[in-house]
């Protein structure tokens, strides 16, 4: 099919400026809302929550509720915003809006940068597992067919995408609720050989708090990053027939979704297994699978990490494409990004993939050097994006309430002090990773990733202004009018 470049040049606002998107509206509601559920069941819930029960006891719980009322608020202020002015790029065209061409670009390449990123930790740890079954096939090999298979998914049509990620995140559901449903048997005594728990695992062993609140505090450090991902929804959401509608849908069950799969399973695990038998690194669910019978339970639990890898996989290279399709869209990436081929931007996929296959070869040759630096460069990013959304949302409520408050079907609790309170939670994450000596490095590197990008994206500013400076001071050809403003958004109307 032939290729055709969007009309979106350095002065397009996109969708966000109420013009039609050039990328097709082939998901569906029922890709959305499950790729919704699905979102918030990764690797980091399955295996990486035994860290933070280390630290936290029970008291996980505590940690969970808070990391995931953080993540709750977050998303319900990118979804008012994306309601009002859906866009492929999302929070990146919201931040340009709100806050100049900087911010734009700066959060749009940081987050790029984090997705290609992890998407090589995703393949490596699919490939491990998939070795593990199938030992004659070289780790490598699976590395290819997944990069290669998921690449062929995204550069057709964007259903394709939609469907992977519809299956996907259903096992994911599935896996998840019949969890909790054996627990719950376990709990109470129901199961064969099962008798009632009671509290003893709740209260004995140094008691719901054995660590204290600084022990709650630690696990809400180990497991807020484990809601990154909620974001690719919005993004979605802008190929949807209905996007205002789809991502109201989306961002409303975020709480319910929080309190299940995460705060439920928490209750579930620590309630079956005294909390110093679990182990960092070690998955609590295949524990509780092991505690209550359940044969095969490490297998079991294999392939559901293993889907929820190549999950995350086929998300983030979706979201990394689109978010540097919209990033050219705007001229904050290069023209030839902008070229559309049946609704897909396929030049963006192949930019996403190919440093997606860089990160991976660097993940296999160098996992202890080369890759770790760039895994601790975004290791905090996340709080970067996510705090420029809260300030997005913070300017942009304001003139939205001005110009057309129409377009706000869905509000921020409580506004503006919730906005406030996720910011300040925010800072305290950042003082928590200061004090921690495994965080800190990633902060210091992350610290440095953005400020290296600001630094371009205000020497670009820079450059834009004293450009324009000079065509407005400069001599005129008569019947030539200039645009002073060209090129920036920050005021742009609703």
């Amino acid at each position: 099919m032939h290729e055709t470049p969007t009309t979106a040049g350095p002065t397009a606002s996109g969708a966000g400026a109420g013009e039609k998107e050039p990328l097709s509206g082939g998901l569906k509601q029922r890709h959305l809302t499950m790729l919704g559920l699905g979102g918030v069941i990764g690797a980091g819930l399955f295996v990486g929550s035994g860290a933070g029960i280390a630290v936290a006891g029970p008291g996980i719980v505590l940690s969970y509720l808070i990391a995931g009322a953080l993540a709750m608020l977050i998303m319900r202020m990118l979804g008012e915003m994306s309601a009002a002015m859906p866009a492929s790029g999302a929070f990146s065209v919201h931040a340009e809006r709100a806050l100049g061409r900087w911010a734009g670009f700066s959060v749009g390449w940081l987050y790029w940068f984090l997705l290609v990123v992890v998407l090589a930790v995703e393949a490596t740890g699919a490939a491990q597992i998939a070795h593990g079954w199938l030992p004659a096939v070289p780790q490598w090999g699976w590395v290819l067919l997944f990069m290669v298979v998921f690449t062929a998914a995204n550069l057709a049509a964007v259903k394709n995408f939609g469907e992977f990620e519809f299956w996907f995140a259903a096992l994911k559901v599935f896996a998840i609720v019949l969890f909790l449903g054996l627990g719950l048997l376990a709990v109470f005594g129901v199961l064969p050989g099962t008798a009632p728990v009671g509290t003893s695992n709740l209260t004995g062993q140094g008691g719901f708090l054995p660590h204290g609140w600084a022990g709650v505090v630690s696990g809400v450090l180990a497991v807020v990053f484990a809601f990154g991902g909620l974001e690719v929804v919005t993004i979605a959401a802008a190929e949807s027939d209905d996007p205002a509608r789809a991502v109201g849908r989306a961002v409303r069950s975020a709480v319910w979704r929080i309190l299940f799969f995460y705060v439920g399973s928490m209750l579930v695990i620590v309630a079956l297994l005294p909390w110093s038998s679990i182990r960092p690194g070690q998955s609590p669910y295949v524990a509780v699978l092991d505690h209550i019978g359940v044969p095969g339970a490490g297998q079991i639990m294999n392939v559901v990490v293993f889907v929820a890898l190549l999950s995350a996989l086929n998300a983030n290279l979706y979201g990394s494409s689109r978010m540097v399709f919209s990033l050219a869209e705007r001229g904050e990436a290069p023209r030839w990004l902008l070229a559309v081929s049946g609704g897909v931007p396929r030049r963006a996929v192949l930019a996403s993939v190919a440093f997606g296959f860089v990160s991976v070869l660097l993940n296999l040759k160098w996992p202890d050097s080369v890759f770790l630096y760039l895994l601790n460069a975004v290791g905090a990013v996340l709080l970067f994006v996510w705090g420029l959304i809260a300030v997005s949302q913070l300017r942009l409520r304001r003139r939205i309430e001005r110009e057309a408050p129409q377009k706000l079907t869905l509000r921020m609790w409580a506004f503006p002090y919730l906005t406030w309170v996720a910011l300040l939670a925010m800072g305290g994450v950042v003082v928590l990773m200061l004090t921690d000596d495994t965080a800190r490095p990633q902060l210091l590197w992350s610290a440095g990733a953005t400020t290296a990008v600001l630094l371009v994206a205000g020497g670009r500013e820079l450059r834009e202004r004293r450009r324009r400076t000079r065509e407005a001071t400069g001599p005129v050809s008569p019947g030539v009018a200039i645009d002073a403003d060209s090129g920036t958004h920050g005021d742009d109307h609703v």
